[in-house]
């Protein structure tokens, strides 16, 4: 009997205490997991080297800033210039090449966007094709595809005699004029901006509001890459965009309107170091970055910079790299753009 009485008190001990030991097991893994979370926290393993595939980079395609006698103070919301990234991706981009089905290719775009397909040449590459109805005409480069639109007003002045749509609408109709050429691109899904237009003499002025309004422009910008934005060389003016009428003839709709679309290839990227944000605002204050937007500023002014980050620079030319920018904005709609790649790799 004391033997029985024994065992058992034996094997509630060996129950007892093998509980206690997995209960500190799930106790001590969870600290250790905590651990090695605050330690990667606080110190986190440097990322890889970048890889810096294309070796040297072709300098951004910026245009010529005018010389503006202006002077800045960093007045962001955390009171300093923020930590950017060391490296960032650099994507490249798909050239497109002369063909002998070139011409072809354009004539048939031509007809679905609703030109007659026979075109007249303008340059070598350059043709110009008329409208099959309305008094419109398409200018589109063989070899990019890229294209112009423009209506003759003066010829037919009704689609500006009804209210433009909404903008919500006006880019739908926007999407489907592409997508009915089937040349709607797949990362042109960016955010949309849109202005209401107004007829002032001969030219087109910014309305206030839609009861103001004889047309809307509609802006379409490329996704974000890499949680990035895309930025133009002009803010708030994208490289793919249409001036929309409130026309309900279809053929009328569109009346205005430029594509410069140069495909990015997301697969293929490299990684290369940029520059810090105390870089950028040097750069700036040397009078050194590209300005793309002096907005409501003039000569003289001190400029309050309200926000530094990092885009990627969608030139509207054909280049071979995709890559990113320091954006440093300021009050009254001033935006300037510094290349974020290091300039030891930057060629000539």
């Amino acid at each position: 009997m004391t033997s029985l009485t024994q065992t058992a008190i034996t094997t509630r001990k060996i129950i007892r205490y093998g509980i206690f030991f997995v209960i500190f097991l799930i106790i001590g893994r969870i600290v250790l997991n905590i651990g090695i979370s605050i330690y990667k926290k606080l110190f986190p393993a440097p990322p890889p080297a970048p890889t810096v595939t294309w070796g040297k980079l072709p300098k951004l395609p910026f245009t010529e800033s005018a010389k503006t006698n202006l002077s800045f103070t960093l007045e962001t919301t955390e009171g300093s210039l923020p930590t950017l990234p060391e490296q960032g991706k650099v994507f490249f981009m798909t050239k497109l090449a002369s063909n002998l089905l070139s011409l072809d290719t354009a004539k048939e775009k031509a007809n679905q966007l609703g030109f007659s397909p026979v075109g007249e040449e303008v340059s070598q590459y350059l043709y110009r094709f008329k409208h099959k109805t309305a008094p419109a005409t398409l200018e589109m480069n063989i070899i990019t595809g890229i294209f112009s639109i423009s209506y003759n007003l003066k010829e037919d002045a009704s689609p500006i005699e009804v209210r433009p749509p909404v903008p919500e609408v006006a880019a739908s109709e926007a999407r489907s004029f592409l997508s009915g050429a089937s040349i709607l691109p797949n990362d042109l899904t960016g955010p949309t901006e849109s202005n209401y237009l107004k007829l002032e003499g001969d030219q087109f002025v910014s309305a206030l509001s839609l009861s103001d309004a004889n047309l809307i422009r509609i802006n379409l910008f490329r996704k974000s890459y890499d949680n990035l934005p895309s930025l133009t060389p002009k803010t708030g003016q994208a490289n793919v965009w249409f001036t929309v009428s409130g026309s309900s003839n279809r053929e009328k709709k569109i009346i205005a309107g430029e594509f410069h679309y140069f495909p990015v290839d997301e697969s293929q990227f490299s990684t290369y170091p940029l520059i810090t944000a105390q870089q950028a605002w040097d750069t700036l204050t040397q009078g050194k970055a590209y300005i793309a937007s002096i907005g409501n500023n003039k000569e003289g002014d001190n400029i309050k910079i309200r926000k530094v980050y990092l885009a990627y620079f969608d030139p509207g030319v054909s280049v071979d790299f995709f890559q990113p920018i320091v954006v440093l904005e300021g009050d009254k709609n001033f935006v300037a753009y510094v290349p974020a790649i290091t300039s030891d790799y930057y060629g000539e």
